[in-house]
């Protein structure tokens, strides 16, 4: 990212180095945004009309303003940079340059079922069964108010239908936010159970379904300043499995050989983000907290209540090397044993450790820290040109790091350690990657990595913010 300091009435020097000389803001002019409200693009600005800003902390109010702006995930370029400084009144203009990225994204459907790609590739023995196929729509920014529509309808070996919506920007002050989602699927197959850390399931051919859940949620959102995020939610669910799961291959699925779980959930979830980038972050931190209840008023099929935190920290150590280092969290305040879909603790995502992803590992609680190193070795501006002929995508950047990880983690399995073979036990896992970063917000990993079983192998990920 840059700034451009277009200075028409001051010279840079004494931008510098008058330190104790402040301006005011009395105009921001906004180009580019042909679809996102202007009060959209002013919310995420660490500046607004009428502040008075010191100028020894103007150019990192700028810089950070250029990161939220590229953090909301609606352009793939942002520019800011100072249009008019009146050297008399010490009064500037702001010009905000913006190239907006492409909103609407309609996916057909043609992906793995399995929990990643590697499970697939190494334990599925890359079975085309295990396909998902139909159509995905993803909407961003439909109302031009950082607002986002989901809609999904799948079939293959899992059939989903889903829909939610999320508008983030209700409110004179534009900080309240509502949200509401429906699901419901059923599939032919389902991971029953646990045994040697590693999922076993159970196909069943024609009718009924083995697994059936349906869920209705809804929840409001709350931010606080530029990086404060409160949100509450209830989700109502209903989940239903077939007599060979609960009568003989697992009692627990639901405890007590139990065919259906019907559960309230309630949650409170806040989250304190300095990070720059949020997709693939070089410098900041990130505080979470997630309060969540299992079972409360017409249904007691579930008892639970846990508190999940996390805690991340980046620091830039040069100009092309980042340290990041994640802690993460789970306690279950409520230490009954729980029914196995209540279990899960690493291994999926985004809760898991490299070289450990063909691994599931359950626990009522867990802890886990993960460590790497990055070294830039390639950034550039690609510019397709007439190659791509969606406007939006025609200037693509891309940066490329090798990457140096390192991971520790533990799950607490107080009632199921014995089929959980990796649960109790001190678990190591480091290597080596390259990663991908493209439009800021798309993150391709390919890693090498080893454990503490003397295992190693290659493994891919992908994270997209949408």
């Amino acid at each position: 990212m840059r700034i451009l300091f277009l200075l028409f009435s001051l010279s840079f020097t004494q931008l510098l180095f008058s330190q104790n000389e402040q301006v005011v803001v009395t105009d921001i002019l906004i180009e580019g945004n042909k679809k996102t409200k202007e009060k959209t693009i002013l919310r995420e600005l660490d500046f607004a009309f009428g502040d008075t800003i010191p100028t020894i902390d103007l150019i990192s109010r700028l810089r950070r303003s250029e990161e939220l702006l590229l953090n909301t995930g609606l352009f793939t370029l942002v520019r800011i940079n100072i249009k008019i400084w009146n050297a008399d009144t010490n009064h500037i203009s702001i010009n905000i340059e913006l190239h907006e990225m492409w909103y609407l994204y309609p996916f057909y459907i043609f992906e793995l079922a399995d929990r990643n790609f590697n499970v697939w590739w190494e334990e599925q023995e890359r079975s085309l069964k295990r396909i998902n196929y139909g159509g995905r729509l993803t909407w961003l920014n439909l109302t031009g108010r950082r607002d986002l529509l989901k809609a999904t309808i799948q079939f293959g070996y899992t059939k989903k239908f889903e829909l939610s919506y999320n508008r983030p920007m209700l409110g004179k002050s534009q900080n309240l936010g509502g949200f509401a989602e429906i699901h419901y699927s059923n599939g032919k197959e389902i991971a029953y159970i646990t045994k040697d850390s590693r999922l076993l399931f159970k196909r069943q051919f024609g009718e009924p379904s083995l697994l059936t859940r349906f869920r209705l949620g809804a929840g409001v959102s709350y931010r606080q300043g530029l990086n404060k995020y409160h949100t509450g939610k209830i989700i109502f669910s209903d989940n239903s499995i077939g007599d060979t799961i609960s009568q003989t291959l697992n009692p627990d699925y639901f405890l007590e050989s139990r065919n259906q779980q019907q559960h309230f959930t309630l949650q409170y979830a806040f989250t304190l983000d300095k990070r720059d980038v949020k997709a693939y972050p070089q410098d900041g931190n990130l505080f979470t907290l997630l309060l969540q209840k299992d079972g409360f008023g017409l249904f007691d099929d579930l008892n639970i209540f846990a508190a999940t935190g996390t805690y991340a920290h980046y620091f830039h150590l040069g100009k092309k090397l980042s340290f990041g280092a994640k802690l993460k969290g789970r306690y279950t305040f409520t230490r009954a044993e729980q029914p196995y879909t209540h279990v899960s603790a690493l291994g999926y995502l985004p809760d898991f450790l490299r070289s450990y992803e063909l691994y599931v590992i359950d626990g009522m609680d867990y802890a886990y820290a993960k460590t790497h190193f990055q070294f830039r070795i390639f950034q550039k501006k690609i510019n397709w040109g007439k190659y791509m002929f969606v406007p939006q995508f025609r200037l693509m950047p891309l940066k490329v790091y090798i990457a140096i990880n390192n991971d520790f983690g533990y799950a607490n399995a107080p009632y199921n350690g014995k089929r959980s073979t990796l649960s109790n036990k001190f678990l190591w896992g480091r290597g080596v990657g390259l990663d991908f970063v493209v439009f800021q917000d798309k993150v391709w990993q390919f890693e090498y990595s080893y454990n503490h079983l003397g295992e190693h192998g290659f493994f891919l990920h992908f994270e997209f913010l949408f």
